[in-house]
């Protein structure tokens, strides 16, 4: 974390070794105490260290032994006056002074920085502490406005989704009219490739291609061209439907995701100092380079929606289509139906009218037929009156025909006896 201010310029020193008087290692004793050398001596046994307390308990070993005992002998030697090495080595009470003085002054000079010390802490506690809650106060803000566009996306979200369920429900119903629709149309398919089964039973002449026959394959053509249209339109309302379910799909996970988000963000806005279940959280301030960004979080939510309005759009496109398609096929199919109706009407018309003349016919040639049975009667009757005078004048001829010599003459009755 970045800190924010600074402290005041402050110099933290040491205080400095005073080199007015020689090292106190140097001296043999002191001219007041008759032990300086013992205290000041390194080896002494007066000054140890802390392994030295801590190793006490251990067992000592032959060496150590030695080296104290020889420390020992070392000090008891150095009590006496008669072993120091020169007078030269005492300090004067000048000396003395100074060096007092000089302790003075390195004890104010190294108050004086703690002093300073403390000030610059205690200012950097309550510029952390300002910061802190400036830091706090400002990530709450953060988390309630985070709220605020959470509960805005959420509610979009949801005017979204009820929009698509409305879109989803009046295309479910405009593709069921398009089922039913389309199972109505092979009744009067059945009906027209019947009539011309039927028509194919005419015998002889009348088997003519007439209007009525071009008007029912006519007919059949449209019925079979509607209903592929409406098969075409009804595989891109079920494609639709799949596709409005799909994005509703999406935007119910999404305003999930929102639902969850903003329980946890709720949460996270109402923690203060004093509550419960707060804690430390080992490596927690590591991001994830894989996290989305507010403009990421913003646009993905805005597709969503982009998409589900292009989604309706299009769905409420194909149901104004498929509405102009059945009002289409509905004219298409009833005209045609009733130029049939109108083309059968006309040639039974016809029918009814050549039978009525054929009848009409058909009267006059039986009666032609009579009349000339009649005549053919009357014939028979006169042959069969001729019978007897042929008999007469066959008879005539064949007696005459017996007259004897000269007097079988051709004469006059005999040409007109074979008359």
């Amino acid at each position: 974390m970045e800190l924010m201010g600074s402290t005041l310029t402050a110099t933290y020193a040491r205080p400095k070794t005073s080199h007015f008087l020689p090292a106190i290692s140097t001296m043999a004793s002191s001219y007041r105490n008759p032990q300086p050398a013992m205290a000041m001596n390194p080896s002494a046994n007066m000054w140890r260290t802390n392994t030295y307390f801590k190793s006490s308990s251990t067992v000592p070993t032959p060496s150590s032994m030695q080296r104290d005992n020889l420390d020992l002998v070392r000090a008891k030697t150095m009590f006496y006056p008669s072993n120091r090495t020169a007078l030269s080595t005492r300090y004067t009470p000048d000396d003395w002074y100074k060096s007092n003085i000089s302790n003075y002054r390195e004890s104010e000079a190294s108050r004086n920085s703690a002093e300073r010390l403390r000030r610059d802490t205690i200012r950097l506690m309550q510029d952390r502490d300002q910061l802190t809650r400036r830091t706090q106060e400002s990530t709450s803000k953060n988390i309630g406005e985070r709220l605020n566009d959470v509960v805005f996306w959420r509610s979009e979200l949801s005017h979204e989704i009820d929009n698509m369920l409305t879109e989803i429900a009046t295309l479910t119903d405009v593709k069921r009219r398009l089922e039913r629709a389309l199972a109505e149309t092979e009744g009067p398919l059945q009906v027209s490739q019947e009539c011309l089964y039927h028509r194919e039973k005419r015998m002889s002449i009348d088997l003519v291609h007439d209007d009525v026959e071009k008007d029912l394959i006519r007919e059949v053509e449209v019925i079979k061209s509607c209903q592929e249209r409406m098969r075409r339109h009804l595989d891109r309302a079920i494609a639709q439907l799949a596709s409005n379910r799909a994005a509703q799909h999406e935007l119910e996970r999404d305003i999930g995701d929102k639902v969850t988000a903003q329980r946890i963000d709720d949460r996270c806005h109402h923690l203060r100092n004093t509550s419960d279940g707060i804690g430390y959280y080992r490596g927690i301030e590591r991001l994830d380079p894989s996290l989305s960004l507010p403009d990421s979080w913003s646009k993905f939510t805005d597709d969503n929606i982009l998409h589900s309005q292009s989604e309706r759009a299009s769905s409420h496109k194909l149901r104004d289509e498929i509405e102009i398609l059945l009002n289409t096929t509905s004219n298409e199919m009833w005209n045609q139906f009733n130029n049939a109706n109108v083309a059968f009407t006309n040639r039974i018309s016809e029918t009814a009218d050549a039978k009525n003349s054929l009848q009409t016919h058909l009267a006059k040639t039986l009666q032609e037929i009579f009349q000339t049975e009649m005549l053919i009667e009357s014939l028979k009757k006169a042959l069969r009156d001729k019978e007897c005078p042929l008999k007469v004048a066959q008879t005539r001829l064949e007696e005459r025909t017996r007259r004897p010599n000269v007097e079988l003459c051709r004469d006059k009755p005999t040409p007109q006896t074979c008359e």
